[in-house]
């Protein structure tokens, strides 16, 4: 498979788009969930790398990231909960990351690694902890192509949503103005929550096990219907009244 741009992959609009986080999926079988949830309607397939210090897990590195990337017909979404990120960079893109997101927790030198992404052929992301406020972000707008707002604590799956976390979301996208910059939403995304990230100013919507439930690479079904719910639940909050 000839891969493009990640420019060519990742037109800049603000619908609605669903990120299936592999985390959820069956870690047998990486390549065959990728190319499911794809069929299944993903937009994005969301990466998420840890490294068992930044966060209380351990998960995949650069060769599994570069495994993977040739089931990935969309936009590769790798989120780096680690630290320090600086050493991994090159490796995550040139193992195919589309997009790389770093914590602003994770280091003094944010700027500096948001560079790095860029200059490694790679769209930069910021990530929010849930304590860190949307201020935070602001020196760094303009070197970013995403902000991803943590709304659980990162390094597992299947957390409660944050509710304290749609004042930030509301404030980035107040900052963010008309710059072509994504506001992503991780953590405890389901049709219920949906509506209330995409009304304060997200638009890519990041989903585990939500969308993994009840479903498997032999009835990849259930994918279908587990995204489908959240996208048109996201869609309806932003539909006129």
């Amino acid at each position: 498979m000839s891969l493009d741009t990640p420019s060519d992959r990742l037109p800049f609009d603000r619908k609605p788009r669903i990120a299936p986080s592999i985390l959820s999926a069956d870690f047998a079988d990486f390549g065959a969930e990728c190319r499911a949830i794809e069929a299944q309607g993903a937009d994005w397939v969301h990466v998420d790398v840890m490294d068992g210090h930044f966060v209380p897990n351990l998960t995949f590195g650069p060769p599994l990231v570069k495994a993977i990337r040739r089931h990935v017909a969309t936009c590769m979404d790798v989120h780096l909960m680690i630290a320090p990120a600086d050493p991994y960079i090159e490796a995550f893109a040139a193992a195919g990351a589309d997009i790389l997101t770093v914590h602003a927790e994770a280091g003094p030198h944010t700027h500096r690694t948001l560079q790095a992404i860029r200059a490694a052929g790679a769209r930069p992301g910021l990530a929010l902890n849930p304590g860190t406020p949307a201020e935070a972000a602001g020196p760094l707008l303009d070197l970013v192509d995403l902000v991803c707002v943590m709304t659980v604590n990162p390094g597992f799956g299947g957390q409660k949503f944050i509710a304290s976390q749609l004042d930030k979301i509301r404030t980035l996208r107040t900052m963010i103005g008309d710059r072509p910059i994504h506001i992503e939403v991780d953590g405890g995304i389901t049709p219920e929550t949906a509506p209330l990230v995409t009304q304060a100013g997200a638009d890519v919507l990041v989903a585990g096990s939500a969308v993994f439930a009840n479903g498997s690479v032999g009835d990849p079904a259930p994918y279908g219907r587990n995204i489908r719910a959240i996208r048109e639940a996201a869609e309806a909050a932003l539909a006129p009244a």
